[in-house]
């Protein structure tokens, strides 16, 4: 019993260590990139596993369409990155392989496909999920994801913590012996301090007035109860907001609450409980299949689909009818990110008419409704019209 003490202080101890200099690194951060300073602004395209290249093709037309004339001036180009895959990442036994890592790193933002995360039963090894990994390689430290139902008077922007929390240390648990396991959830102070701000500097500029709180904070009370009360303490900087703070059980429950529902407005929280609450607030536009999320860093920026790589629908031979919708969504929030805001709302309105104004085509999955390209076109005919 004692050797397997001292063993996992001694590995506790070093992840300390690493989370130290984590900190050090945030304490020495930049400001945000300034794209219009940029001679050139590279747009990496990263198809993933599974359905992924199909959709993410289908997102690159529409973008390269709408962006144009600047890429015909040099001013914006497209990389495509191919290696992103399971059956690569696996070979080298990394969530990540080091030379995707480092066409990742040449992009000044990603569009990023769905891709695999290993788990028990599965062909592949227990390797790292590559959004983890992506996220905490590029510090892109805030996971946005709105969800608007305007019939049901739902307007809602999550700002979920990316590289703290339980998905921190995800891969490193420990088993202390045969009958304890351990694995840990680390917070910081530089960690909160930026994700409370990106979402009470966006509530500011959006016109929004509350930004609401979800932690266990009553029972994770050390890491949830820090979180808490900086997240208030960041909140006397703004004081024309309206801060509430809610325990993550009910919250899933209040998010169903026709009455309630209605009063939340910008949401920041942990890792985990951010994972949670934004896939049950997808739901009520569709389904995770529907819902774009952008992952936000000073230096770089990730945008996604946030459903799996469906590998049946590859298997099946019917990748080509995947869903284009959701990483479609994740493009025009990578535009407006760029500060393409005029292109990001043509692309918002669009899809808001194609998938449910006039549904001149529908997307089954099979060959009894349209394929993902015959659904693009219909998105890039409907803004021509528009301009029309």
């Amino acid at each position: 019993m004692g050797e397997a003490i001292v063993n996992a202080a001694e590995k506790f101890s070093k992840l300390i260590e690493m989370q130290m200099q984590r900190v050090e690194k945030m304490k020495a951060e930049k400001d945000f990139v300034d794209y219009n300073a940029l001679d050139q602004i590279v747009i990496g395209i990263a198809g993933g596993d599974g359905i992924g290249p199909a959709i993410t093709n289908e997102a690159q037309r529409i973008l390269e369409f709408l962006l144009k004339e600047d890429v015909q001036k040099g001013k914006v180009a497209f990389k495509v990155i191919d290696g992103l895959t399971i059956e690569n990442r696996a070979k080298v036994m990394k969530a990540i392989p080091d030379d995707v890592l480092e066409e990742l790193k040449q992009c000044h933002v990603v569009l990023k496909g769905p891709t695999t995360t290993p788990r028990a039963g599965d062909p592949w090894p227990n390797i790292e999920s590559a959004n983890v990994a992506m996220r905490k390689e590029l510090d892109l430290f805030a996971n946005v994801r709105p969800v608007k139902v305007p019939e049901e008077g739902i307007d809602w922007t999550f700002f979920r913590e990316n590289t703290e929390g339980a998905y921190a240390l995800g891969s490193l648990g420990m088993h202390i012996n045969d009958d304890i396991a351990f694995d840990f959830k680390v917070i910081t102070t530089e960690g909160i301090e930026r994700i409370a701000r990106a979402a009470f500097d966006f509530a500011v500029k959006n016109g929004k007035k509350k930004v609401t709180i979800v932690t266990k904070a009553n029972v994770v009370k050390t890491t949830d109860g820090k979180f808490l009360n900086k997240c208030y303490e960041i909140a006397k900087e703004y004081p024309g907001l309206e801060v509430d703070d809610w325990y993550i059980d009910i919250m899933t429950a209040k998010l169903i609450d026709r009455k309630r529902r209605t009063q939340f407005e910008v949401f920041v929280l942990p890792n985990l409980y951010g994972d949670i609450l934004t896939d049950e607030a997808a739901e009520f536009q569709g389904g995770v299949g529907t819902a774009g999320s952008a992952n936000i860093g000073k230096r770089y920026a990730m945008f996604e689909a946030i459903h799996g790589s469906a590998p049946r629908m590859v298997e099946e031979g019917r990748a080509k009818y995947a869903d284009p919708c959701s990483v479609i969504k994740a493009g025009a929030l990578l535009l407006a990110h760029l500060g393409y805001t005029g292109q990001a709302q043509k692309l918002e309105k669009a899809l808001e008419i194609c998938t449910n104004v006039e549904k001149k085509l529908v997307i089954t999955g099979r060959d009894t409704g349209a394929t993902g390209a015959e659904f693009a076109n219909y998105i890039m005919e409907t803004i021509q019209s528009m301009e029309g």
